[in-house]
C-alpha cells in the first residue's frame, strides 16, 4: 500500500505582487490618453507651488526661531569676551595697588571690587546662551570656581598679608602647553585664559547651531531648489506632450509660473541665509511685508498654471466616474 504526500503548499511571494502592481500603474500611466497627462501635470505644478509655499512659511518661523537662539549665543559671547576684558582690569587693579606699597593696610581697593564683581555678573548672563551642552555647563561652573579662587586670594592678600602675586596668578597664569602639539592644556591656565577656553568653546556651539536644522545650508537650499527642478521637468514634459499630441507651444503663462515660484523660493533661502550671516535681531523673511508680496506671488503663479493648461483642457471633457 503506497501512500502520497500532496505537495505543500507556498504562497506565492510578495515581491512579483508589488512588481506587478508598479508595472501595472506604469502602463496605465503610459496608455493614459494626453489630456489626462496633463490634468495630472497641472496638479503637479500646483503641488510645487504650494510646496514652495510652506518651505516659505517653514523658513520665515522655524528658521528665525534658529536665528534668534544663535543671536543669544552669540550675546553669551560677547559677554564673555566682556568677562576677559573685566579680568584683565582685576589684574591691572592688582598691580597698581601691589605698586602703593600699602596693599595689606588698603586691600585690592574698589576697582578690583568693581572688576571681579562684573565678571561674576557677566558670567551668570553668558551662561543663558550655552551652546556647547554639559560641556559647557562643566565650564561655567569651573570658571565660576575659578573666580571664587581668585576672590579668596585676593582677601588672603589683605587679612594675612600674603604677597600680591598669587592672587595676579590666579588671574593671569598661562596655560601648560601639550608637550607632542605645542597647544596650551585646557583648565591649566588663570582666570583669563579658562574665559578664553569658555568662549572657544561657545563658538563651536554656535557654529554646530548655524550648520543644523533649517540653517544647514545644504538643507536649506535643497529645500528651495526640489520644488523648482521638479517644475522644470514637468513644464518639459508638458511642451513635449503639447508639442506631439497638440501642435502646439507651452506659451509663456507656464514658463512664468515656474519663474515666479523660482523666485520667491530663491529669496526664501536667500533672505534666510543672510538673516543668519548677520544673526538679525527681526528676520527679513519673517516681516510681514515678506511673507505677504511672497504669498501673493505664489497665489499668481498657482492662477498662471491654472491658465496655461486651460485651453488644451478645454477641448476635452471627461464625464466624471
Amino acid at each position: 500500500m503506497s501512500t502520497s504526500t500532496a505537495p505543500a503548499e507556498t504562497d506565492a511571494p510578495d515581491e512579483p505582487k508589488k512588481g506587478g502592481a508598479l508595472v501595472a500603474a506604469w502602463k496605465r500611466a503610459r496608455n493614459a490618453h494626453p489630456v489626462q497627462v496633463l490634468r495630472w501635470l497641472r496638479v503637479g505644478m500646483l503641488a510645487m507651488v504650494c510646496a514652495t509655499a510652506v518651505v516659505y512659511l517653514v523658513l520665515a518661523t522655524t528658521g528665525a526661531r534658529e536665528i534668534t537662539t544663535a543671536r543669544r549665543v552669540d550675546s553669551a559671547i560677547q559677554d564673555i569676551d566682556d568677562a576677559r576684558d573685566a579680568a584683565t582690569a582685576a589684574d591691572r587693579a592688582l598691580q597698581q595697588a601691589a605698586d602703593t606699597g600699602q596693599v595689606q593696610l588698603t586691600g585690592t581697593g574698589a576697582d578690583f571690587a568693581n572688576a571681579t564683581a562684573r565678571i561674576g555678573t557677566l558670567l551668570t548672563a553668558a551662561a543663558q546662551g550655552n551652546a556647547a551642552g554639559a560641556a559647557g555647563r562643566s565650564q561655567f561652573q569651573f570658571v565660576q570656581g575659578q573666580l571664587t579662587g581668585c576672590l579668596l586670594a585676593a582677601a588672603a592678600v589683605h587679612d594675612n598679608g600674603d604677597d600680591v602675586g598669587a592672587a595676579r596668578a590666579a588671574l593671569t597664569a598661562a596655560p601648560l602647553r601639550d608637550p607632542e602639539t605645542k597647544r596650551p592644556v585646557p583648565g591649566t591656565g588663570g582666570l583669563q585664559a579658562s574665559l578664553e577656553d569658555l568662549r572657544d568653546l561657545q563658538r563651536s556651539g554656535l557654529a554646530r547651531q548655524k550648520d543644523e536644522g533649517w540653517l544647514d545650508p545644504v538643507q536649506l537650499w535643497s529645500l528651495a531648489v526640489a520644488p523648482l527642478l521638479a517644475m522644470l521637468g514637468m513644464t518639459l514634459v508638458t511642451a513635449r506632450i503639447l508639442a506631439r499630441h497638440f501642435h502646439r507651444t507651452t506659451g509663456p503663462l507656464l514658463p512664468l509660473t515656474g519663474a515666479v515660484t523660482c523666485a520667491v523660493g530663491l529669496a526664501a533661502a536667500a533672505l534666510t541665509a543672510w538673516d543668519e550671516s548677520r544673526l538679525a535681531a527681526e528676520p527679513a523673511a519673517g516681516t510681514p511685508w515678506a511673507m505677504t508680496a511672497a504669498l501673493l506671488a505664489l497665489a499668481v503663479a498657482g492662477l498662471l498654471n491654472h491658465l496655461a493648461y486651460r485651453p488644451r483642457l478645454a477641448e476635452y471633457r471627461f464625464p466624471r466616474p
